[in-house]
């Protein structure tokens, strides 16, 4: 993995770390952390990295076409997909009882353990090394300059795939919230035209959808993702 980001750890405890999932440390003593705290702070330091690239690289684009391509970037689906082409899911360390049930598999999961390895370079070499692994890893994904204005949002995206595909719209539910006032995380369902439905959950409700539909363009392209609450 140091090899593959380019940033070798003075620290290798902290790559570590940011490989071990909550049910490797919960079954192990010897792992007395898991990666979480780690993901808090590389979620940070991604939006801010990959801010700052699409601020230089996009110099006419307005506030709004900016955070789209953000979202777009930084989406579960994209981390995830991040995460497998970089091999973090074979490194992982996950407890036997999410191993059977197919977590290394699971987006969520590994977006979290994609933004924990930033964290760890964080850490390991402040934000000079978290930034320059940000820009190897995404120099050759950020749209340029002409491309912007042809980038559209998760959301528009699929309702004009499937209009185009089956002459409707996606249906989106919210199905509830839950946490403090300050954390809210909201669960969405996203009912495609032909009856599949796929379950997201954000920070808000369009964050929420967002993914949702990000999702669903993964799976209506063959990617071969796999949805979480995917009938």
């Amino acid at each position: 993995m140091q090899e593959v980001i380019s940033h070798r750890f003075s620290q290798v405890k902290l790559l570590e770390t940011a490989l071990t999932h909550s049910s490797f440390a919960n079954e192990h003593e010897e792992a007395d952390r898991d990666n979480e705290r780690l993901e808090f702070l590389g979620d940070a330091v991604l939006e801010l990295g990959v801010s700052e690239m699409l601020y230089e690289r996009n110099p006419e684009a307005p506030e709004g076409e900016l955070t789209r391509m953000r979202a777009r970037l930084v989406s579960e689906p994209a981390l995830a997909a991040l995460a497998r082409e970089l091999g973090l899911d074979g490194l992982l360390r996950l407890g036997r009882g999410e191993e059977l049930q197919g977590g290394r598999t699971r987006d969520a999961l590994l977006a979290d353990a994609f933004e924990a390895v930033l964290g760890a370079v964080f850490l390991d070499g402040g934000f000079a090394a978290a930034r320059g692994v940000v820009r190897g890893i995404y120099a050759r994904r950020l749209p340029g300059p002409g491309e912007t204005r042809r980038v559209k949002d998760a959301k528009s995206r699929l309702q004009e795939l499937t209009q185009k595909d089956f002459r409707e719209r996606p249906a989106y539910a919210l199905l509830g919230g839950s946490g403090p006032d300050h954390a809210k995380v909201f669960e969405v369902e996203l009912t495609l035209p032909d009856g599949t439905r796929l379950r997201a959950t954000g920070p808000t409700v369009k964050k929420a959808e967002q993914d949702a539909a990000a999702r669903a363009l993964a799976l209506l392209r063959g990617t071969g993702a796999s949805p979480a609450g995917e009938d």
